[in-house]
């Protein structure tokens, strides 16, 4: 009798163990997921930061083909003694939440544009999903 009443309770306290990571496990992943967005949006406005001060230097902002490479080490060009870096602290390019290199480019205004593809690391999408740029935040 007594091994029985011991695998009943044992059983409530898994089904109620498994009833809180039901309900917990979600909200977990939605805040993790939150954070991720969060530190991209930090990322992009530290890298927006350091080329508007490339901007200042140069009168432009790193071309196309410079990319943010420029930012960490001049190119080996005629302006190199315009070049006051590095722009950056680390000695390393930041990476979004997910772990993905961002994208540099112009639009077609010609303004430049740091961008994120999010967490599927394709263009478009919704939610964690959806793409993150500088002129969006």
């Amino acid at each position: 009798v007594y091994h029985t009443l011991f695998e009943a309770s044992l059983l409530v306290v898994l089904v109620i163990i498994g009833l809180l990571v039901a309900l917990v496990a979600p909200r977990l992943v939605d805040n993790v997921g939150k954070s991720k967005v969060k530190t991209t949006k930090q990322q992009i406005l530290l890298l927006e930061g350091a080329v508007q001060q490339f901007r200042l230097d140069f009168g432009r902002p790193p071309t196309a083909d410079e990319g943010f490479a420029v930012l960490l080490r001049p190119n080996d060009g005629s302006d190199r003694e315009q070049w006051d870096g590095p722009y950056l602290v680390r000695d390393n390019l930041p990476k979004d939440g997910w772990g993905s290199d961002f994208e540099y480019d112009f639009d077609d205004k010609g303004r430049f544009l740091i961008r994120s593809l999010g967490a599927d690391g394709r263009l478009g999408g919704e939610d964690e999903n959806a793409d993150l740029d500088n002129r969006s935040l």
